[in-house]
């Protein structure tokens, strides 16, 4: 997908479409760290420290429960 910037008042906006906001499941007042090495942009949604203590537990559950099974699926 290429996007070009779209002028909002004295500066200038990257529209994002709607299906991407909702496959990232973030909103219009989701704040995003922004970074650069000079070259490019990344945009990571900033998640609240409980959702990310919900998914750590997650992740912790899967490797718990399919992490051998996983281990023997990458090799």
């Amino acid at each position: 997908m290429t996007k070009t910037l779209t002028k909002h008042g004295n500066s200038y906006a990257l529209i994002i479409d709607k299906p991407i906001l909702e496959l990232l499941h973030v909103t219009p007042e989701t704040p995003f760290e922004i970074v650069t090495d000079g070259d490019s942009l990344v945009l990571t949604p900033v998640r609240d420290a409980k959702q990310e203590a919900r998914f750590r537990a997650a992740l912790q559950d899967v490797h718990g429960r399919f992490g051998r099974a996983m281990k023997r699926l990458a090799e």
